[in-house]
């Protein structure tokens, strides 16, 4: 707990720029997670606004061996900014600008409060592409971003967070500053560090600016929706537009429960008597979309499809994906919380995940409605449920663990794109190894001896 002088020193640091009032502060002990765990306020929430104040107040946090805790827009679902020993929030909301952006070198350096969104508005404007696209585009940060290593549904084709970070600026445990990486596309001058920071959910420094590399924007997009009878004639369908060499932007998929329930909240006139919807993103120049969208099509009248659709227009797919988008909010609806998951299995095993996945939740009478990304085999099952009833709450962690384990049964792992934060680390070992996570503390060793980094996340301090 941080004692008045300490706060007091802290307010110096950053002219002011402090929360402590109880009121104000339980709103930082939370994140985007729903969790059955009691949340524990932090001490002080700081609003940073400059590289210099940041290297300051950890600087002073290291002395004291206070926790610290980088905060964007809270947006991630595993618990990741939450403080469950307390400590200093660095809240990088007034750190949001575009520092620079080079068209010709098809960069742009940010610090990490700028919202996706703005970077990918600012990109486009220049006929340029920032891909990483997480449902929450709109609202998360880049800092949140790199932090846990966010995907997206273009994932499949044009990968992660990790593929357009060129350099990190980082502050260190001990207040140093350091610039991690070269703005080149290729460097092999020793390890990359930078890429051990991507995804470290701010354990090992705290990032105060990245550079990111853009892409040429593609000419047209265009969305195709095929409707199943079976999950397995879907996943056909995937498997037949990729062996038709065609690389779609995107290969999302609903199951029924999910189908259902966004038509039931949000209607929008999906298919409800259907047990799957593809919803595939062909991209590319305007003169090749006729051509892509015939290969698509045939792709999925041979596994089967019973109905297709096309979205043209901005409006139109802008349509198609906020309902899918919607799922999450639908579920919501369905009981008094939601726990949204994220697991990733080989695509030749998709079928079986998500089949393996809805017979436990019926085991453990277990409302779920599934959606993610097929074409990685990245799934995300929705479990409704009362967070307040302890034999609920028992049978979703039993469910919970037993899903886990058929997804590293089949080549997959725990995270795809959430991230451990303090939801997932008691099944890090599962998932990683045993030898593997020993070697990730003593990375954590190096970089933070005090462990005041985001302590209590992806494994305990």
């Amino acid at each position: 707990m941080l004692l008045k002088n300490d706060i007091d020193n802290i307010k110096r640091i950053v002219n002011n720029n402090v929360l402590t009032e109880k009121e104000e502060l339980y709103c930082y002990a939370e994140d985007s997670t729903n969790s059955e765990t009691i949340a524990v306020s932090p001490d002080a929430v700081v609003f940073v606004e400059t590289i210099s104040q940041v290297q300051e107040i950890i600087k002073y946090a290291n002395k004291n061996k206070i926790p610290v805790i980088s905060r964007g827009a809270g947006t991630n679902m595993v618990g990741a900014c939450t403080c469950p020993e307390g400590g200093i929030v660095l809240n990088f909301s007034r750190m949001n600008k575009i520092l620079k952006f080079n068209p010709i070198d098809m960069t742009m350096t940010v610090q990490p409060g700028a919202i996706l969104a703005d970077i990918k508005k600012a990109a486009e404007a220049e006929g340029l592409f920032y891909p990483p696209d997480p449902s929450n585009y709109r609202v998360s940060t880049i800092g949140g971003s790199i932090a846990q290593s966010s995907g997206g549904a273009m994932g499949f084709k044009y990968g992660t967070t990790k593929d357009y970070i060129l350099s990190l600026t980082v502050v260190l445990a001990d207040g140093t500053l350091v610039k991690l990486g070269k703005g080149t596309i290729k460097d092999a001058a020793g390890y990359h560090l930078n890429q051990l920071i991507i995804g470290s959910e701010g354990t090992l420094a705290v990032v105060v600016e990245a550079e990111l590399k853009l892409i040429p924007r593609p000419e047209a997009l265009r969305t195709i929706m095929g409707y199943f009878d079976s999950l397995e004639a879907a996943v056909d369908g995937v498997n037949n537009i990729i062996k038709n060499k065609i690389f779609p932007a995107t290969i999302d998929f609903m199951d029924n429960n999910s189908i259902t329930t966004v038509e039931r909240f949000y209607p929008c006139g999906l298919h409800t008597d259907k047990s799957a919807m593809l919803i595939v993103n062909i991209d590319g120049f305007e003169c090749s979309m006729n051509y892509q969208q015939e290969c698509v099509i045939a792709a999925l009248k041979e596994a089967g499809v019973s109905d297709i659709e096309i979205a043209k227009t901005e409006e139109e797919i802008e349509a198609v994906w906020t309902a899918r988008r919607s799922s999450f909010a639908a579920a919501a609806k369905l009981a008094p919380d939601v726990l949204s998951d994220d697991i990733i299995v080989p695509r030749s095993a998709i079928s079986t995940m998500v089949k393996g996945c809805k017979d436990i939740c019926d085991k453990y009478n277990l409302a779920v409605c599934m959606v993610g990304h097929l074409g990685d085999g990245n799934i995300h099952p929705q479990i409704a449920l009362n967070l307040e009833n302890d034999e609920e709450v028992k049978r979703y962690f039993k469910a919970k663990s037993e899903i886990y384990a058929l997804a590293v049964s089949l080549g997959g792992t725990i995270s795809a794109e959430h991230g451990v934060g303090i939801e997932k680390l008691a099944y890090l070992a599962i998932s990683a190894g045993g030898t593997a996570v020993d070697y990730m503390k003593k990375v954590k060793e190096v970089f933070d001896p005090n462990k005041i980094l985001n302590p209590g996340k992806i494994f305990k301090s």
